[in-house]
């Protein structure tokens, strides 16, 4: 279908409307989940702005897109922006007869129930998500092959993966009797949530009313079918179903089950895919999610329990961290995709993860060349002053019991 500017039309005319409906839903939310925090209200953008936006949305397919000179574009409405921009591109509103002020409600509260004061698990690493699942999406063998129900799924289980994140990883929901624990039994506790959270937005803007019944019930299974993949204690089995299907070479992606399978490893990819950034993009990320860890860690410490794998700063540092992610997590998964979409950007990716790898390894140098000078000044030069993140921690985040890095 043709190119229509709906973006324009439907800020203008309904964005005032739907900030009124979910400014009000997110104070009433905000003081009675999550305390009074500090609010930023979305404001219509000016001009200049909004001119800079539309030029890098000319570009959202280049893997070097800046997420966050994006969001600051937009003022911090990112998320919304992307997500609505791509689904529009892809004509999915017409397709699917979507109500384009329901829509953009639903995208709203959805931008409004990530977690602004999460250094890592906010908005903009959903928009990051979403802007490397249309990247996937893009690649030929699933742009020949993708329908446009799998489109939707796949914009929309990017955008709401970590939807409600609270900041915290599964062990600790566990450890600290949490509810979300209690009511998903300690399985996949986050997925579930960020899934169910999705599906009641869903519900209460009535984006998907207009189909029947059991069309609706089965995009929602579907979109937690997408979700749930990111669980990283099921890591190993994805990919060992990839890594099965890629050495039979059986896939089909004219099949409906073997399409939905290859876009749950593309949300996987995409989910984890900061370190096959550039450099600059990469190292952002890096800075957030051990921020994130390290938050952690200081509450366990705190509450005097247990700090989990990766969250203490006296033992960990994001030098450390980021080589072991690299090597355990990113480096099997993405040869596992370059072997299945062998391909300029898979090539580009990786060509990146190599080279952040390396950089990370001569900080990691660096830091370990001048701990030893002080060790050697305070009179401490053992080895076991020093304990890097190795193979055992990422063994134990890939653990059933644990829920995925937060990086």
């Amino acid at each position: 279908p043709p190119f229509i500017d709906f973006e324009n039309i439907v800020i203008r005319k309904y964005l005032f409307v739907v900030l009124l409906l979910s400014f009000q839903r997110y104070l009433h939310s905000s003081r009675l989940l999550r305390g009074t925090p500090h609010l930023n209200p979305l404001h219509i953008l000016d001009e200049d702005y909004t001119g800079q936006a539309k030029c890098m949305l000319e570009k959202v397919g280049m893997w070097n897109f800046d997420i966050f000179l994006f969001d600051r574009l937009t003022n911090g409405n990112s998320l919304v922006t992307l997500t609505f921009h791509l689904l529009n591109q892809y004509g999915l509103l017409e397709l699917f007869q979507l109500d384009m002020m329901k829509l953009w409600r639903f995208l709203v509260m959805v931008q409004e129930d990530y977690h602004s004061l999460n250094p890592y698990h906010n908005a903009v690493h959903a928009a990051d998500v979403t802007q490397a699942m249309y990247c996937y999406m893009r690649e030929p063998k699933l742009a020949k092959s993708l329908t446009s129900c799998d489109l939707l799924l796949g914009l929309l289980a990017a955008a709401t993966h970590d939807l409600d994140h609270p900041g915290v990883n599964q062990p600790f929901l566990i450890k600290t009797n949490h509810y979300l624990a209690k009511l998903y039994r300690n399985s996949s506790v986050l997925e579930n949530h960020h899934w169910r959270s999705a599906v009641g937005l869903l519900r209460e803007t009535g984006l998907f009313s207009h189909l029947p019944a059991e069309d609706g019930l089965q995009m929602e299974r579907q979109l937690g079918s997408l979700i749930l993949a990111t669980d990283i204690s099921r890591q190993n089995e994805y990919l060992g179903k990839f890594r099965t299907h890629l050495d039979q070479d059986d896939l089909c992606l004219s099949s409906a089950a073997h399409r939905h399978f290859i876009l749950q490893m593309a949300l996987k990819c995409a989910d984890i895919c900061n370190p096959c950034r550039p450099w600059e993009l990469s190292k952002q990320w890096s800075e957030k999610v051990t921020e994130e860890f390290f938050h952690q860690g200081d509450i366990e410490k705190k509450h005097k329990l247990e700090v989990s794998p990766l969250c203490d700063s006296q033992s960990n540092s994001m030098e450390n961290i980021q080589i072991g992610f690299m090597t355990y997590v990113v480096e099997p998964l993405f040869a596992e995709w370059g072997r299945f979409s062998d391909t300029r950007l898979s090539q580009t990716m990786l060509g990146h993860l190599g080279l952040n790898k390396a950089s990370w390894g001569g900080l990691l140098q660096q830091e370990q060349g001048s701990s030893t000078e002080d060790l050697e000044a305070s009179g401490c030069a053992s080895s076991s002053c020093h304990c890097p993140t190795g193979t055992f921690t990422f063994l134990l985040l890939l653990h059933p019991t644990f829920d995925k890095p937060l990086i």
